[in-house]
């Protein structure tokens, strides 16, 4: 009798998974942003909104490693750590942010529009296929 055939998601941290897929979704929602600013402002708005997007896509992977890897310490520590998690991150994208705009010559309003759209279009499509089943293959009992 053989061993059950275990995939690299089984083994994965479900907020690691639930990330990936995020972001994997980041590849057709960024160059859409980047195409606008692009007629909009030309170079700078597409580097400007490549640079949004990107923000966004560390976000969310940072949010993943952070809530996957507390999970497995205790129920506490990651309620704290989805809490607190979220202040840290929030304050690590103001950071971000303030670091890119002194540092670097941006589009503000493209870099800034680019961020908010890519993180809420990305979380709402997220939550929209988790709610619909879409991801069948994530286990939260673990």
């Amino acid at each position: 009798m053989s061993a059950p055939m275990v995939t690299e998601e089984e083994t994965i941290a479900v907020e690691t998974v639930i990330a990936r897929h995020t972001v994997a979704r980041a590849v057709y929602v960024g160059p859409a942003l980047i195409v606008l600013f692009a007629f909009l402002s030309g170079w700078e708005g597409a580097w400007s909104s490549a640079l949004g997007v990107a923000v966004v896509v560390a976000n969310f992977l940072l949010a993943g490693a952070i809530l996957s890897i507390s999970a497995k310490i205790s129920l506490a520590v990651y309620h704290a750590a989805a809490l607190f998690g979220f202040f840290l991150r929030l304050g690590l994208l103001v950071l971000t942010v303030l670091l890119i705009a002194q540092f670097v010559p941006i589009d503000r309003p493209a870099f800034g529009i680019s961020a908010v759209v890519a993180y809420l279009v990305l979380l709402a499509w997220e939550a929209v296929a988790v709610s619909k089943g879409r991801e069948r293959n994530l286990d939260w009992s673990r």
